[in-house]
């Protein structure tokens, strides 16, 4: 029996049957290319980083690593400059921003409440002053060499700088380690006026400048005021200094297509390997980058975010 000869009934069926099949492959092939299309592969990358004093200048620290970062992605690098912790956690929310710098709390804040910011390395720093090598650093409580303030109980009643409500040692750690192990005062209790000064470097120079009697400020970024020529270390009292924390987490959004999001990785997982990075490096004092892991900043969520 010839196909013509086949019943109607039989020879849709098999129409219908290939039909199906065509079908089939169309809506796959038609996801995949939604799959496809779901990523982002933006023209220019856009950069942030939690903010200083001198974010601008900080940011040239950082020019030997995004020009290496140019020309192993195709595409063109815009900084976006923050004014506080928060507004680099709201532009990666709002997609204004694609790679940053974030405090580890600020990260933990920004992952829980969108998971495609995801942590991929820090840098690990050599020894330096009160700074430790490796990709850790400690809160410390300083204070100005030849004050009253020489021992923690001396400082109980003085005004206390702190650096942002989303800064992990200059703020959260203040608050849930010394505060409720060391002193077991909340803070705003222990010290008669406790105010934010926004930068780390800022706290240093308060307390240099006796505008402040006592700060907590981050170890490498307090060497980083001292190594800048503001400050002499010898100028400081250090009366009490954290648990080790991890190092300031770098961060992408993981919507980004999969083969920028490698490139934009191996640019900093091989920074030491190449000659703008080793500038990079030695312009932030690091030995070298280190990959990082959610679950690295998991002593800042036992912590307690606020």
């Amino acid at each position: 029996m010839t196909y013509a000869d086949r019943p109607v009934i039989s020879r849709l069926c098999a129409r219908s049957g290939i039909s199906a099949v065509l079908t089939t492959i169309a809506l796959f092939l038609a996801s995949n290319n939604v799959q496809a299309q779901a990523c982002e592969d933006p023209k220019v990358i856009r950069f942030s980083l939690i903010p200083s004093q001198e974010s601008v200048r900080e940011l040239t620290l950082y020019k030997p690593v995004l020009d290496l970062l140019t020309r192993n992605t195709g595409k063109k690098i815009e900084f976006y400059l923050p004014t506080s912790y928060a507004s680099v956690v709201e532009a990666l929310l709002g997609k204004w921003v694609d790679v940053a710098v974030l405090g580890p709390e600020s990260y933990v804040i920004a992952h829980g409440k969108d998971a495609s910011i995801e942590v991929f390395g820090t840098y690990s720093k050599k020894k330096n002053g009160v700074q430790e090598a490796g990709p850790g650093y400690k809160s410390l409580l300083i204070t100005r060499k030849g004050s009253k303030f020489s021992s923690i109980e001396a400082t109980r009643g003085s005004v206390m700088l702190l650096v942002d409500p989303a800064s992990t040692s200059g703020s959260l750690i203040p608050d849930t380690v010394f505060g409720q192990k060391v002193v077991k005062t909340p803070l705003k209790q222990y010290f008669s006026r406790v105010a934010f000064s926004g930068g780390h470097d800022l706290s240093t120079l308060a307390v240099a400048e006796g505008r402040a009697d006592a700060a907590f400020v981050a170890s490498h970024r307090f060497m980083d005021t001292i190594n800048a020529g503001k400050a002499r270390l010898d100028d400081f009292n250090i009366l009490w200094a954290s648990p080790l924390l991890p190092q300031d987490p770098f961060v992408l959004r993981n919507t980004l297509c999969a083969p920028l999001r490698e490139k934009i990785t191996q640019t900093f997982l091989t920074l030491a390997s190449t000659l703008e990075g080793r500038k990079y490096l030695d312009n932030i004092e690091a030995e070298r980058f280190t990959p990082m892991s959610d679950t690295d900043y998991d002593i800042i969520r036992e912590a307690g975010i606020k």
